[in-house]
């Protein structure tokens, strides 16, 4: 990027493993959603309990925080929310995203601190639109999805200095006017408006005449059906530089309902193509996540849709996350890794870390964790506040928390699923076994260099087009 000012680069956080999964792998912001107003309610999402610790994680690591409450409200819906702005106004978000002027409005009179976004939702594809906004108070707008790179460069021309622009550059597209559809409420009477989306664009549809109910007709010839409403995925990595130029100040990564995985991934990709490396580089990673064909959207020209089945097609599975590394000589690394699909002794995994190349690990001295009688105190507390919220299945190994981590005590009993450990291996029993196969327990490996927490082991999928 150079001699071009350096966009933000914005992750989605659909739950405390992904916002500390997307700060790790380089998100300069995250934007996530507590338990009201957000579009995404099949993500994980914040209780207004949560956000502060969240906030002050992410503000620890230098990333910002946005929080959407984008919504097209009714009446009912802004009862709770002068309340609601308060209190994300005192967690100490950096901006609150929006797309009614209802809910702007009670904002900025309940909680006028708060800097205002304009969500893609409100559809701004023209200078009066966005101008209209920077009077109410908005600081950025979020681009219609319907706008090119030319029309963009031309909007940034006619804003003041201090409204900034943000696209949208990977992820789902939908076949409505930027996300404001209908079908869903029409056939199931879950409105996508208020968060409740069940995706009837991604179905199998067929063409019946109303005659002859009981014969169906394909509407485009295919062994599969059509598709007609199923739209190619966003993917803008090789085109960064041009966003750059047009004077897009964030780009964002759609994802919230997505997991720590994808968002591993993708905010990776982005933020080694924003430091420099060659998209080319680079590109072949967006194929590693679970994703339908891609395109550019309507940055060049039309969207285009895809007539495949709706298939995802993922290259690779999230096998193994690093919580703790220990060196045992100069040459040698003994890791502890948390399972998350099943792997084998001899087997090549890639390794992804922040700030470095993909790299081999062959998996040697595999062993199963198990904790010793007699570990520290916090360890214990930590397994106490474990089993209360989340059970363990099978007598699964427990790990204290670190310093890196959310550690106070209401922290761990409202999230303890993404404490990282501070255990040292020899709080452990290590059982050689030839096979990780236990979901989400804790195993040793041995490796050559050091690996550090939050780094991924994945494996290559045998069939890329499976169901996840």
């Amino acid at each position: 990027m150079a001699e071009l000012r350096k966009p933000e680069l914005l992750a989605p956080a659909g739950g405390m493993e992904q916002l500390a999964y997307a700060i790790h792998f380089g998100a300069d912001a995250v934007y996530l959603a507590c338990d009201k107003y957000g579009l995404r309610t099949r993500a994980s999402n914040f209780s207004l309990e949560e956000l502060p610790r969240a906030v002050a994680y992410a503000h620890d690591h230098g990333v910002k925080v946005h929080v959407t409450c984008n919504i097209y409200a009714h009446d009912k819906d802004l009862v709770d929310l002068p309340a609601y702005a308060r209190a994300i106004r005192d967690a100490g978000v950096d901006a609150v995203i929006v797309s009614d002027l209802g809910v702007l409005a009670t904002i900025r009179a309940h909680a006028p601190e708060l800097e205002v976004h304009v969500s893609t939702q409100a559809s701004i594809s023209n200078a009066a639109a966005a101008l209209a906004w920077y009077q109410l108070g908005a600081r950025r707008v979020v681009c219609a999805r319907e706008m090119s790179l030319s029309e963009i460069a031309d909007l940034k021309r006619e804003l003041p200095a201090d409204m900034q622009l943000e696209v949208f550059v990977h992820g789902a597209m939908c076949m409505a006017i930027s996300g404001r559809c209908l079908i869903s409420d029409h056939l199931v009477g879950r409105a996508a408006n208020q968060g409740n989306c069940v995706q009837p664009c991604r179905w199998r549809y067929e063409l019946v005449e109303e005659s002859r109910p009981d014969e169906r007709f394909s509407i485009e010839e295919d062994a599969q059906g059509t598709y007609i409403m199923n739209s190619k995925d966003l993917n803008m990595l090789a085109h960064l530089d041009a966003l750059a130029a047009a004077g897009v100040d964030s780009i964002k990564i759609e994802g919230r309902v997505k997991k720590a995985f994808y968002v591993a991934t993708v905010v990776n990709a982005y933020r080694h193509v924003l430091d420099g490396d060659p998209a080319e580089r680079w590109a072949s990673e967006l194929e590693k996540i679970s994703h339908r064909p891609y395109s550019t959207g309507f940055y060049f020209g039309d969207a285009e849709q895809t007539d495949d089945a709706d298939t995802y097609v993922q290259l690779n599975d999230w096998v193994g996350e690093v919580r703790a590394c220990e060196a045992l000589d100069n040459q040698r690394y003994r890791v502890i890794v948390r399972c998350r699909n099943r792997f084998r002794e001899g087997e090549v995994l890639e390794l992804l870390s922040p700030d470095a190349p993909v790299e081999k690990v062959e998996i040697r001295e595999l062993a199963e964790l198990f904790e010793k009688q007699g570990a520290s105190q916090d360890a214990q507390a930590l397994a106490v506040a474990r089993a209360s919220a989340h059970p363990d299945k099978g007598g699964a190994p427990k790990a204290a928390a670190s310093a890196d981590s959310f550690d106070s005590p209401q922290a761990r009993k409202l999230s303890p699923i993404d404490e990282l450990p501070c255990e040292r291996l020899a709080d452990y029993d290590q059982v050689p076994v030839d096979m990780a196969n236990k979901g989400m327990h804790l195993y040793a490996i041995t490796t050559e260099f050091a690996l550090r927490p939050r780094d991924i082991l994945r494996s290559t999928r045998l069939d890329p087009s499976r169901k996840n």
